[in-house]
């Protein structure tokens, strides 16, 4: 039974936060931007909550030109935030959010099964990668790489192994000891775990994100398909429930609450669902990381709480590493407004 599983722990990155919409997910190419959403104020915060480590999604944009010409900027904005988070005792993921090629953002239209088959693009993202491994290779003991985030299709899982086994053997030939955060198909989603199939080795991490129940997390999303802008809900509420609400969404997006042998919402529902994941990586002696997780910030901030109290139970019983859906803005910000009544309660969660 997954309840009696305890997982290696991820050493240093146990409990974190995403700093997403900062070089990742920005609203236009703009320096004073980059210069001014995160700071070292911002870590020297986020360190003072009691988190270990920070998430940093970064685009190829900041890497390269669209010709591919190698440009510096995002070395210069990685390089100060893992100064920043030296100084605080803080561990760095950078998390490459989009390559040249690929992009999982459902508001922009690109082929998301192109990359996957494609050798000059996949060479392309295996060059960037060396780029970024030589430049961090000194500080590999604070950091970890996440290759690609969320890989949409599941019809490409098969490939994406393939890309990612690549991907390991082209790190580990410049950085042999840093952790490498690879997750599965559908959106990283928590049951394409088991599908993935990797050279392992004892850094090697199993990553999923997880937004379950969907139709509660991304309650009135405007960039959610088949979402209402007005609908609002509340945690918990009874599987029947989110199942009615939830069935005009997509397949890929409706998630778990669809799936035979789920439980109740509640501690049971994050059991079952994360328990293949856990088995997986039981079996293969890894750790297990969820890269993403949280809920929006027009839910009922009770509710908010609710969800999250209940899914770190199973983080915390599994040793599952976690890294918080955001820090601020990006429609999930944990310092905004809107998440300032239950804030306090939450970090005593963590």
């Amino acid at each position: 039974m997954s309840e009696d599983v305890k997982l290696r722990t991820m050493e240093g990155f146990t409990k974190g936060v995403n700093l997403g919409g900062w070089i990742s997910q920005f609203d236009k190419y703009d320096k004073e931007h980059f210069d001014t959403f995160i700071t070292k104020k911002d870590i020297d915060y986020i360190a003072s909550l009691g988190f270990d480590h920070v998430r940093v999604p970064v685009d190829y944009v900041l890497f390269e030109e669209e010709d591919g010409t190698p440009k510096e900027d995002g070395f210069h904005y990685l390089d100060n935030c893992r100064a920043w988070c030296a100084e605080n005792n803080l561990k760095m993921l950078m998390d490459l959010h989009e390559c040249y090629g690929y992009s999982f953002d459902p508001l922009k239209d690109v082929d998301r099964e192109k990359f996957f088959y494609d050798d000059a693009l996949q060479a392309r993202f295996l060059n960037l990668w060396k780029r970024i491994a030589e430049h961090f290779k000194a500080y590999q003991d604070q950091m970890a790489f996440e290759p690609l985030n969320e890989v949409v299709l599941m019809e490409v899982a098969e490939a994406w192994n393939k890309v990612a086994a690549e991907y390991i053997k082209t790190v580990r030939a410049i950085c042999p000891d840093i952790y490498l955060v690879i997750g599965g198909v559908c959106y990283s989603n928590v049951q394409s775990v088991p599908l993935l199939d990797l050279p392992m080795d004892d850094k090697v991490v199993y990553n999923f994100h997880c937004y379950e129940p969907f139709i509660f997390t991304h309650q009135g999303a405007y960039w959610v398909e088949n979402m209402p802008s007005d609908f609002r809900t509340t945690y918990p509420k009874t599987l029947a429930e989110y199942r009615r609400d939830g069935a005009d969404l997509a397949e890929n997006l409706a998630g778990a609450i669809f799936k035979e042998g789920i439980g109740e919402i509640g501690d049971p529902f994050f059991e079952d669902i994360f328990a293949p994941a856990i088995e997986k990586a039981a079996k293969d002696n890894a750790c297990l990381y969820c890269g993403e997780y949280g809920a929006i910030d027009i839910a009922d901030p009770e509710s908010r709480l609710n969800w999250m109290r209940d899914i770190h139970k199973a983080f915390h019983r599994h040793n599952i590493g976690f890294a918080l859906w955001n820090y601020k803005e990006k429609d999930f910000g944990l310092v905004d407004e809107s998440f300032a009544k239950v804030a306090d309660r939450f970090i005593e969660i963590l």
